[in-house]
């Protein structure tokens, strides 16, 4: 692995690359964007990659022969094999454009979960899931029977893994479902030894993997995964797009997620067959423009590394909890020393609302709500919680602005009462 190079890692040259970050916000601040967890911003190689397909090469792609489509086809393939090279799939069959992490745990859930799951099984998913990661398989539970059991987690927020051990050894568990990084408490699981596990007890291990690949090596091979689901707007590229990774022979014997155009090899008036992967679940005219725009999305980040970009997010991170634990009445959610660069935090008795509409008059982009996480909300006995958030462009100076405007904002609040 290579190992960060910290003097070489310029964060304001990175950060000039990113046209939104050097406007001011409406009150006449600086903008500091800290709400990277619910969207990344766009270098302007992306940027003008996306202008480019616009402007030069836009058309439908695969069945045309004229030049236009060739140009949109080749740009739409190569994207699928920067996604293949960068998570380190064996094939790009394997690799099925979706719109987002939401689709693609759907895909798995109305296909592999629909012909293999049944009255009596059990899946499991941990407490600190999104909402991704919970409602699908409620929905498909609620008509086939099966039972979804939660893994507890731990006062420190981490995966409670001697119970997630006795659930697998006690239950006839057929897929296990688990975020690779908390949205909500920054843990990041052990995902190797959790697929390992899962796998000794017969069951496949599906991955939201959202707040993971922007920030840190992937190599879905290593780690053993059956499915790994992200989305394109959390690591720099366009929304509308997403990824997801599943081994080649679970993907062949799915049946289709969706039915239409280019998901199929023939149809005649009394059926259908189904084309090759990964076609067969790319139904219709896809996020070509979108796709394309990931893929200079990866190059970009390629291009700084991946082991840099984690390291100064580690880094970044470990200051921000630092200079945040000086706040007076501060409770900080998540205490896992292995952590994404994500803090969710409350500042006394003012609610989360209030606090990031008066961050926002600061200039300050945070995130506030429940960060579609209710139950682990409700399991931490909270309604809501302000959540910042960071990347490869927070600097040490958004840190420093994000608090002393909460210094500020405590201020205000307390003399208000």
């Amino acid at each position: 692995m290579i190992q960060p190079i910290e003097n070489s890692y310029n964060v304001l040259t990175i950060k000039s690359d990113f046209p939104i970050l050097s406007q001011t916000h409406q009150t006449g601040k600086p903008l500091t964007y800290l709400d990277n967890a619910a969207s990344s911003q766009m270098p302007i190689s992306v940027i003008d990659a996306l202008s480019d397909y616009h402007r030069r090469y836009h058309a439908n792609v695969h069945r045309g022969i004229h030049q236009l489509s060739e140009l949109a086809t080749e740009g739409y393939e190569s994207a699928r094999k920067k996604v293949r090279d960068f998570i380190h799939a064996k094939s790009k069959r394997e690799i099925i454009f979706t719109k987002g992490t939401t689709e693609g745990i759907n895909l798995v859930v109305n296909a592999w979960g629909r012909a293999n799951l049944g009255a009596g099984d059990v899946i499991l998913l941990s407490q600190m899931e999104h909402h991704a990661n919970i409602v699908p398989y409620q929905m498909l539970a609620s008509e086939k029977g099966f039972i979804v059991r939660y893994i507890p987690i731990t006062d420190k927020g981490e995966i409670d893994m001697d119970a997630y051990q006795r659930l697998l050894t006690d239950n006839p568990v057929k897929l296990v479902g688990v975020t690779h990084c908390s949205n909500v408490l920054g843990t990041i699981n052990p995902i190797t030894e959790m697929a390992r596990l899962a796998h000794e007890a017969g069951a496949i291990i599906v991955i939201d993997g959202a707040q993971s690949a922007p920030h840190m090596p992937i190599d879905v091979q290593v780690l053993d995964v059956d499915f790994f689901a992200f989305s394109g707007h959390k690591m720099c590229a366009p929304t509308g797009v997403g990824v997801l990774y599943g081994k080649q022979a679970l993907l062949e014997a799915m049946p289709p997620f969706l039915g239409g155009g280019s998901m199929i090899s023939e149809v005649t008036f009394d059926g259908f067959t189904t084309g090759e992967l990964p076609a067969k679940f790319e139904a219709g005219t896809p996020n070509i423009a979108q796709a394309i725009g990931l893929g200079y999305a990866m190059d970009y980040l390629n291009g700084i590394g991946l082991d840099n970009i984690h390291h100064h997010i580690k880094t970044i991170t470990e200051y921000a909890l630092d200079r945040l634990s000086e706040l007076p009445h501060i409770i900080i959610y998540g205490h896992s020393p292995n952590r994404g660069g994500v803090i969710s935090f409350t500042l006394g008795d003012i609610h989360a609302h209030d606090l990031s509409q008066a961050l926002d008059f600061e200039g300050i982009a945070v995130r506030s709500g429940h960060h579609c996480a209710q139950p682990l909300h409700r399991l931490l006995g909270i309604p809501a919680t302000t959540r910042a958030s960071f990347y490869l462009y927070t600097t040490k100076a958004d840190i420093d602005r994000l608090v002393e405007a909460l210094y500020k904002i405590s201020t205000f609040f307390v003399s208000k009462r």
